[in-house]
């Protein structure tokens, strides 16, 4: 079994060595791959992901797969399109010993198809499409109590459909990038 030490260390070199055939992430973003991992973690840290976790738009795994690494506990799904970013998350899922899978769909398909009911604490995306397209398919396969968090959410958007927001979370690595945490008010009685 791994340690997280070895896990991380796992994680980037495939990370890096895939990235070089099938651009897993941009040159920025492999310029600063330790602030990447680090804005995950700090996520991590405040979010504490627990159950079933949804990640989508994966690509080459970031914040899934660091947050995975430090909640083991939790169980983590990673949807991408692209069938090469498919191939590396499953490959890393595997080397890297993660409580994870990763489904090569668009989330619209699967939301009918493979995710029917309540079943996850936590939906996570980093700048996926528009949150209001997709916002409401995520609520039938929310928990009452599941979350969605937005990496790189705009400030001041309090409501998304039926969904509050509820924290905003300035990351490390500068004030444009915000975690924006929402969900569905709970009704009371």
């Amino acid at each position: 079994m791994l340690s997280k030490e070895q896990r991380f260390a796992v994680y980037q070199e495939k990370l890096l060595s895939w990235n070089d055939k099938i651009n897993l992430i941009g040159p920025e973003a492999k310029a600063n791959l330790g602030e990447h991992i680090g804005e995950a973690l700090a996520a991590a840290e405040y979010l504490k992901p627990r159950g079933r976790v949804l990640d989508f738009g994966s690509g080459g795994g970031l914040p899934a797969i660091p947050m995975a690494i430090v909640a083991p506990e939790a169980f983590f799904v990673l949807v991408e399109a692209d069938q090469r970013k498919w191939a590396f998350l499953k490959h890393v899922i595997r080397e890297c010993e993660l409580n994870c899978e990763a489904w090569g769909d668009r989330l619209h398909r699967l939301l009918g198809e493979r995710f029917l009911k309540p079943e996850f604490s936590l939906v996570t995306s980093r700048a996926v499409g528009y949150p209001e397209e997709w916002f409401p398919g995520i609520r039938d396969i929310l928990l009452p109590e599941g979350r969605v968090a937005l990496f790189g959410d705009s400030v001041g958007r309090q409501t998304i459909g039926d969904f509050h927001k509820i924290a905003e979370i300035a990351l490390p690595r500068g004030v444009a990038n915000i975690l924006g945490i929402y969900a569905v008010p709970r009704e009371t009685t």
